[in-house]
C-alpha cells in the first residue's frame, strides 16, 4: 500500500512539473509572437521626406508626439551606400532625406505630411533656403497609393491657396541609406554650431514669411 502511494506521488509530481514547464513554454512563445507582431507593425510605420538640410528636418519631426525616431540619410538616387560628399558634390542622384519611425496609433501620416509642408519652401526649385543644389530639393516620398493621394491632394490645396506652382518632387520610395554618424542628432550634439548655421541660413525667417507662423 505504501509502495502504491509513493509511486502515485512521484508520477503526480512529474506530471505537475511537465504541466508547469509546458505553460511556461506557451507563455514565452506567445510573448515572442506579440513582440514580433509589434516590431513588424513598427517597421511598417515609416515615412520619408526631403526638405533641404536633414539636420533641420530631423529636428522638426523629432518634436512631434508619436514620432519614435528620425534618422538622417539619403534616398532617391542610384549610388549604393553613398557618402555625404557623393550626394552633395557628385552625381549620385540622391537627396538629403529623413526616415521617420512613428506610432500610427498616436500620429497619422497626414499629420507628418502637414509638418513637412510647414517646414519647407515648396516653391523653391533650386534647393531649400541657403542650401542650393539638386540634393537639397524638397521631396515627398510615397510608399503606397494612399500616401501618394495625400501628397497630391495637399499639393493642389497649396497651389490654390498661394496661387503658385508647387515644385516639391513627388517620388516613389525605393531605398534609404543612413547617413554618417556625425550627421545623426546634429542639432543636439552640435547645438551651438547648429544654431549658428540655422540663423545664417535664415530658415525660420523664410518659413515665417511663407506660412505666417
Amino acid at each position: 500500500m505504501l509502495l502504491k502511494v509513493a509511486t502515485f506521488n512521484i508520477f503526480s509530481l512529474v506530471y505537475l512539473y511537465y504541466i508547469r514547464y509546458l505553460m511556461r513554454f506557451i507563455i514565452v512563445v506567445i510573448l515572442n509572437f506579440v513582440t514580433a507582431i509589434e516590431a513588424l507593425a513598427l517597421e511598417k510605420s515609416k515615412a520619408y521626406f526631403a526638405g533641404g538640410c536633414f539636420w533641420c528636418v530631423e529636428e522638426s519631426f523629432e518634436k512631434l508626439d508619436g514620432v519614435k525616431e528620425v534618422i538622417s540619410g539619403y534616398s532617391g538616387g542610384t549610388t549604393e551606400n553613398p557618402t555625404y560628399k557623393e550626394v552633395t558634390y557628385g552625381n549620385s542622384g540622391h537627396f538629403e532625406v529623413v526616415e521617420i519611425i512613428y506610432d500610427k496609433k498616436i500620429i497619422s501620416y497626414e499629420k507628418l505630411l502637414e509638418n513637412f509642408w510647414i517646414n519647407i519652401d515648396p516653391f523653391d526649385a533650386y534647393g531649400q533656403f541657403c542650401d542650393k543644389g539638386y540634393s537639397y530639393r524638397s521631396v515627398a516620398f510615397y510608399q503606397n497609393n494612399e500616401e501618394k493621394n495625400f501628397i497630391e491632394r495637399d499639393m493642389k490645396k497649396l497651389e490654390k491657396k498661394f496661387n503658385k506652382k508647387v515644385v516639391t518632387y513627388l517620388r516613389k520610395f525605393e531605398k534609404f541609406y543612413e547617413a554618417e554618424e556625425r550627421h545623426q542628432n546634429f542639432y543636439k550634439v552640435y547645438f551651438q554650431n547648429y544654431l549658428r548655421y540655422k540663423k545664417a541660413c535664415k530658415r525660420e525667417e523664410t518659413l515665417d514669411k511663407i506660412w505666417k507662423r
